[in-house]
């Protein structure tokens, strides 16, 4: 139904009246529907670097009840501010405050800064969203105004200096958590601790600290920033040195130490898990005590010898190494000890290498390890093609390598030392994807020491290698019970070619993992232009001259096209690890720091495509139907990671692990201390560890 006609003039203007205050009413209280429950924070100091602000922690005061107020600064990406002790550059933020009669402030609660290298210098500083807190003590009686100037200076590639005022009107009343509160609560959570540890500060700058939960397994890294500026070199290295109940940190004096006053700042830790602890120290003066001694050079070098005496069992060795045995029957005795002293020679010279490589790749700051030529798809791709030629051989396709019994062409065809001695470097090529047990420490001990001591731990480890085949050869008695030669020979050497296709056959998965499908593509075309080779040679040896040279024209060309194969597959788009295993995550330090903290037990596996041993670990062990019921019962989070190609967090990993190479697996209780699992897993093992967890 529609109403007409003219409507009252008083009427209209109670209506317009009406109206006008609904609006009015509905006006005010969406404004207040729209402020914050607590509006206590000041009006914003702005510019294109930081955001600055005067907060509280309550809603109101109660009269002589303290309470927290803080400077809060936000930055912009790529631009930070100072700690109380800047470093070597910088100025710390200034806040002055104007308070009511009759009530104080403290200090600022400085929050523990980040270390920030600018070129040579080290400064501490703080980067995105951070707060400085104060306490205030109210007046006995009456609110609180209060007034505040702050200085403030933010640099990125130039510096700032930047100022402001702010001002705070907190009524009486209740003291409810304001809107701003949870700031406050995040930076509690950024302020050292103190610390429950004894420490003393030495003459020279030697940090001495002593705890009973202080252990090489809670303390992989540690790093102390001083109170006072000066105090200590803020840019030079503090090399650590941890023990079973201690540590040292080798500071530099600043021009500012007085050793006799002792020290006293920030002492940060991080442990295996790299979740980090921040405490205040307090260092006093007194004579450090002497450091306890490291793994002696005895028990490195057994270890080292030990680890390659067994890694003539692992997979990747063991053909290589029965091929050569198989050559041995039938040779004159002082013919065979000269070729195991070639054979030894050449493992050697390949340790010596191998070692020399590590440590200027170390020197130079490459994050290498044991294994570490394997992360490349090229040459992973030229070991298939090699492991290949060396079955083509076995198999009788052609004649290079019959040097022992008859002469031939090539290298294998001169004196049986000269085969010795190449086989030895062979051997130690094949070797290296496989981390035998005892070797992982005697690496890492060895990498750790001066470069004398590494190399001498490398070639301790060539001997346990090369000590089988050595005392084969140099012993008469296990020549009196060898068998005769006879066909089994041959028949013996013709089954061996087949570990070699299958060695080749896994090497082609391995860049797969690394290369993706071209590799693959590029590493099958190398092998059927190297089968092409191998069959021209054998069709064309004992034939005429111009034939033999027929042959080996057209294998030397079907050689160069796979060489031009394997230059593509080095350009050839990597991809994305398939190593990943359901139930597993991939592995990142960040990841294991928030599982740590939550309190959750976590399982780590160091693996990587081209690990023998970790494959089959992985097989027989970890993915066990008992063992996946076991995590899922337990809540065990399984972190994986994969070193098949390079990953400078995966090695550092390793390192504080003292580990230098894979198989390594980590398994962290809901609480107390990590555990180092064996090299060599079963299943039994990893329950049983669960178990104690």
């Amino acid at each position: 139904m529609a109403i007409t006609g003219d409507i009252n003039p008083s009427y209209q203007q109670r209506i317009v009246g009406i109206r006008t205050r609904g609006l009015a009413v509905l006006l005010a209280l969406l404004a207040c529907w729209s402020l914050p429950a607590a509006a206590l924070e000041s009006a914003p100091v702005t510019s294109a670097r930081a955001t600055a602000t005067l907060v509280s922690e309550v809603d109101a005061i109660v009269p002589g009840t303290t309470f927290r107020i803080g400077l809060r600064l936000r930055l912009a990406s790529g631009w930070h501010t100072y700690w109380q002790n800047p470093g070597d550059a910088g100025v710390a933020p200034e806040l002055s405050l104007d308070l009511p009669h009759a009530a104080t402030a403290g200090p600022i609660a400085w929050p523990v800064p980040r270390r920030v290298p600018e070129g040579p210098l080290m400064t501490y500083a703080y980067t995105g969203d951070m707060l400085l807190p104060v306490t205030v003590t109210p007046a006995p009686e009456g609110g609180a105004s209060i007034k505040a100037h702050a200085n403030w200076l933010v640099c990125s590639e130039i510096c700032v200096p930047e100022e402001g005022d702010f001002q705070l009107d907190l009524p009486v009343g209740a003291a409810t958590p304001s809107a701003q509160a949870p700031l406050f609560a995040a930076d509690d959570r950024r302020t050292a601790r103190p610390s429950p540890w004894h420490a003393v500060v030495g003459q020279d700058g030697t940090l001495w600290v002593q705890g009973p939960e202080l252990t090489p397994a809670s303390v992989v890294d540690a790093w102390f920033i001083p109170d006072s500026q000066g105090t200590i070199k803020d840019s030079a290295a503090q090399p650590l040195t941890v023990w079973q109940g201690g540590f040292t940190l080798a500071l530099r004096p600043g021009e500012a130490f007085r050793a006799d006053d002792g020290l006293s700042g920030i002492l940060s830790i991080r442990d295996r898990s790299g979740l980090e602890t921040d405490v205040a120290l307090r260092a006093a003066a007194g004579a450090v005590p002497p450091k306890p001694p490291t793994m002696k050079l005895g028990r490195m070098l057994g270890l080292a010898f030990l680890g390659g005496l067994i890694l003539n069992l692992m997979p990747c060795v063991f053909p290589v190494l029965a091929l050569k045995v198989v050559g041995l029957a039938g040779a004159a005795r002082g013919k065979a000890r000269w070729q195991g002293v070639a054979y030894t020679a050449g493992v050697l010279m390949a340790f010596a290498a191998l070692g020399a490589a590590l440590l200027a790749a170390r020197t130079a700051g490459t994050a290498a390890g044991w294994g570490f030529q394997f992360q490349s798809p090229v040459f992973v791709a030229a070991m298939a093609w090699l492991l290949f030629a060396v079955g083509l051989n076995l198999s009788g396709v052609y004649g290079i390598g019959t040097g022992l019994t008859h002469t031939g062409h090539g290298l294998a065809a001169r004196p049986g030392q000269l085969g010795s001695f190449f086989t030895g470097l062979l051997t130690v090529v094949v070797a290296t994807p496989c981390t035998a047990p005892f070797m992982g420490v005697a690496i890492a001990a060895g990498l750790a020491a001066p470069p004398a001591v590494t190399m001498l731990v490398f070639l301790a480890m060539g001997l346990g290698l090369a000590a089988p085949f050595a005392v084969l050869t140099a012993v008469p008695g296990l020549w009196r019970v060898a068998p005769k030669p006879g066909r089994w020979m041959e028949v013996l050497r013709q089954a061996l070619a087949f570990p070699m296709y299958g060695a080749s056959a896994w090497l082609v998965w391995v860049v797969s993992q690394e290369a993706g499908p071209s590799g693959v593509l590029g590493t099958a075309a190398g092998l059927v232009l190297l089968g092409f080779a191998g069959w021209v040679l054998g069709i064309t040896q004992g034939g005429a001259d111009r034939g033999r040279r027929i042959g080996q024209s057209a294998a030397a060309a079907a050689l160069l096209a796979a060489l031009a194969v394997l230059s593509g597959i080095a350009t050839a788009p990597g991809m994305a690890s398939s190593m990943t295993e359901a139930g597993a995550e991939p592995f990142s330090a960040a990841r294991l720091a928030t599982l740590r903290a939550e309190g959750r037990p976590v399982f780590v596996n160091m693996t990587a495509a081209w690990c023998v041993t970790c494959l089959v670990n992985e097989r027989v062990a970890i993915s066990s139907d008992a063992v996946r019921r076991a995590f899922a019962d337990r809540h065990v989070t399984y972190l994986k990671g994969d070193w098949t190609r390079q990953d400078p967090q995966i090695t550092e990993y390793l390192r504080e692990n003292g580990r230098d190479g894979v198989p390594l697996y980590m398994y962290y209780p809901a609480r107390g201390q990590p555990a180092v699992l064996p090299q060599i897993l079963t299943e039994n093992m990893l329950l049983s560890e669960l178990e104690r967890g």
